[in-house]
């Protein structure tokens, strides 16, 4: 089984209350999740109440919870939502009057670049672990392909292979409003 199918199981044994099946999700993902929303919200521990809290709307509606993405997924993008509103409703306003300070167009493409910035990152911490740990080896710590097949015990092919696979994965998970990049 991979990695989808075993949430699928997991995900009906949820349904049915098991809380073994649950801790085991939990475990599995409640730390790449504290890791994404840290993207948003700055704060360790706010972005751990995040995450918790997504959990726990996942148990209350464990029997209802019908998931048309992967499991992996629908939480990520339920970690998103629920950071945004927490910035949202925790954002300081700013007055009229102080605004003619700001470019709005340099604030509007920061604002876009950021947004990118973050759908990537999403698209990273998603990604299968060895996979993940590559991909981020060779693009933020610029070793080489051979650095880190020494590095990680694997073969060059491997991590081209896992480079690869991040690469297709990241540019499907843009789709195609960000196809200008590749």
């Amino acid at each position: 089984m991979d990695a989808k199918e075993d949430d699928i199981f997991l995900l009906k044994l949820i349904s049915k209350g098991n809380e073994q099946a649950f801790k085991l999700l939990f475990e599995t993902y409640f730390t790449p999740l504290c890791r994404f929303v840290r993207l948003y919200v700055k704060e360790g521990t706010q972005a751990e109440e995040i995450v918790l809290e997504v959990f726990e709307n996942v148990w209350e509606l464990r029997e209802i919870l019908h998931i048309k993405v992967t499991f992996k997924a629908y939480l990520f993008q339920s970690a998103r939502n629920r950071a945004l509103n927490y910035i949202r409703n925790n954002e300081k306003f700013i007055w009229m009057n102080d605004m003619s300070i700001f470019n709005f167009a340099e604030t509007d493409s920061k604002l876009e670049e950021q947004e990118l910035l973050n759908l990537i990152e999403e698209a990273i911490c998603s990604l299968p672990e060895k996979c993940e740990v590559v991909f981020r080896k060779s693009r933020f710590e610029n070793l080489s392909n051979k650095e880190i097949a020494n590095e990680m015990g694997i073969t060059v092919k491997t991590v081209e292979a896992q480079i690869t696979k991040a690469l297709k994965y990241i540019k499907e998970y843009l789709g195609d409003s960000y196809s200008f990049l590749w």
